[in-house]
């Protein structure tokens, strides 16, 4: 067993029935946690709480792997070997005070070695608890949209090595777990068992993640019906979960799998801390968002003009503040922090946001601005909506204007024009990423990415100049006519440009393109294809 620490701090509340484990003032813990068959979001509060506690995780490298990001700094992670030895760890680490989490898929005792082991824990006397969790039985038929009981007949679950028990065919719905190793012989022991060869099946691969694929076919035809959806060498694709009987022909209910972007491989071209926020929408459509940073943020090279802005924003020289980023935002707000000041620096001073975004960052910290361009969220659409200065109303007529080192002129030009003085201060720099891994610099070149989103301009020359240009199969997804127009003097087709300059309205109309090809396709009675699987020589395969 090797043992790696974790290393990422989580915000979990203290549970007091557990507050001096791992500190030697009382009995450590063996927990036993079942984490769901795959989409974290299934966790139940209680699994995420022991986990984000936990000094001990036992599991296999695919889950520890998944769930490391919610373990504490110091956690020690030791890969799932022999039952025996990995319960001798968990006793040993609880018996010296520790919380020792043994994490388990789906519920820990359900076709689980974790029974045995949680045994061995109650027979050496430390303190147990097994958290139950969300089934592959059940949860996987769910996110394929199947109802186990539309009939009276009730559900049976089984495991596929145990497919000699089940006697001839039974009302209800049938569910068979570990039918990735099989499907094919599967149906035939059923069949000569005695069911007829038009009983509906549906074998669900990879269930409640983004690579889930099912197949719906009958008994007698599983063959063929694979052979039509692309499945060649089965266990190629992942586990998965069978469901025989008549829910198994449901198909009204298909709503994961059905999402506009499921399984789409997307490029986020922006900065890490950018991108977080359009990857969860992103994974919202189904998507799988990949965030390459195409440009970085740094200091200026010189801080004496942000240390004078801000003295001057104390001091009362503005009557407004502008700011056209959240990187700008940020770099304000870093240095405030850095004099130790707060939100309160900007008392009297008025606050314009070139659009929500900015304006979103403006909130979390304290601030709420008093112009917002309601039309474009551009630095033009912030000179379109800024007010002329009146020397009656306005004692001050100076702007404070905190930008990127490569900002253009426009809005200073339209302030001049309507007499405000602005003050240009270089907050920030950008200068471009190094370049992605070779694997993802072929994947963007040879179609590997089903869409990539432009938020800017520089979005377009940076990624083209550290990565390479996009495949012609890839959707070009832009945030307005800009970036549009950048896009095209690289040779790149538009396929979508947001109806705001928004990451949020980009990617929504991101989906928007993805639910018209899937309808088109479903009305041409064609197979539901990703981008990337329409290139030359892309191989058929289950997602």
């Amino acid at each position: 067993m090797n043992p790696t620490p974790a290393t990422k701090k989580s915000d979990a509340t203290q549970d007091p029935s557990v507050a001096a484990a791992g500190h030697g003032h009382q009995a450590g813990l063996a927990a036993f946690v079942g984490v769901g068959p795959g989409d974290e979001g299934l966790l139940t509060m209680r699994a995420a709480d022991l986990l984000a506690r936990a000094d001990l995780v036992v599991g296999r490298a695919e889950l520890t792997g998944r769930l490391a990001h919610r373990l504490r700094p110091g956690a020690v992670i030791v890969e799932a070997a022999d039952p025996e030895q990995d319960a001798k760890a968990l006793i040993k680490a609880a018996k010296a005070g520790q919380v020792a989490v043994r994490v388990c898929t789906g519920d820990p005792l359900l076709f689980s070695r974790a029974g045995r082991q949680a045994d061995a824990c109650a027979k050496a006397g430390v303190r147990l608890e097994i958290v139950p969790g969300v089934s592959a039985a059940t949860a996987i038929p769910a996110f394929a949209g199947i109802p186990l009981t539309s009939d009276t007949g009730g559900v049976r679950v089984i495991h596929a090595s145990d497919i000699s028990q089940v006697d001839g065919p039974a009302s209800g719905s049938l569910v068979i777990l570990g039918a990735e190793n099989g499907p094919i012989d599967l149906a035939k022991m059923l069949v000569a068992a005695g069911w007829a060869d038009t009983t509906p099946l549906a074998i669900t691969w990879n269930g409640t993640t983004t690579e889930q694929h099912t197949v719906v076919s009958k008994l007698g035809s599983v063959t063929a019906d694979l052979k039509a959806a692309g499945v060649s060498v089965l266990t190629e694709y992942g586990p998965a979960v069978a469901v025989v009987g008549e829910a198994a022909a449901h198909q009204g209910l298909s709503w994961f799998e059905s999402k506009p972007l499921f399984g789409w491989r997307v490029l986020v071209p922006r900065t890490k801390e950018q991108a977080a926020s359009v990857s969860e929408r992103l994974r919202s459509h189904g998507a799988v968002p990949e965030e390459v940073p195409t440009i970085a943020v740094e200091p200026p090279r010189t801080p004496q003009q942000m240390e004078r802005a801000v003295k001057g924003l104390v001091t009362g020289r503005y009557q407004w503040i502008a700011f056209t980023s959240v990187n700008a935002v940020r770099a304000v707000r870093e240095k405030l922090e850095e004099y130790g000041l707060d939100a309160r620096a900007f008392a009297g001073v008025k606050v314009a946001a070139v659009g929500d975004q900015t304006a979103a960052s403006l909130a979390e910290f304290g601030i709420k601005p008093d112009l917002v361009p309601e039309g474009e969220q551009s630095s033009e659409g912030l000179a379109a909506s800024w007010p002329p200065y009146d020397d009656v109303l306005d004692p001050i007529n100076r702007v404070l204007l905190p930008r990127a080192d490569i900002a253009t002129e426009t809005l200073i030009a339209r302030l001049t024009d309507l007499g405000w003085e602005a003050e240009d201060v270089t907050a920030y720099r950008t200068v471009r990423a190094a370049p992605p891994p070779a694997p993802i610099r072929e994947a963007i070149k040879s179609g590997g990415f089903d869409a990539v989103l432009f938020t800017s301009s520089s979005t377009v020359r940076n990624l083209i100049g550290i990565a390479g240009k996009p495949h012609a199969v890839t959707a070009i997804a832009v945030i307005g006519p800009q970036t549009a127009q950048t896009a095209a003097e690289y040779g790149l087709r538009v396929d979508v440009m947001a109806p705001k300059p928004s990451a949020t309205a980009l990617v929504e109309a991101l989906a928007e393109h993805g639910a018209r090809l899937r309808e088109a396709a479903i009305a041409a009675g064609e197979p539901v294809r990703k981008p990337s699987e329409r290139r030359r020589g892309a191989r058929r395969r289950l997602r």
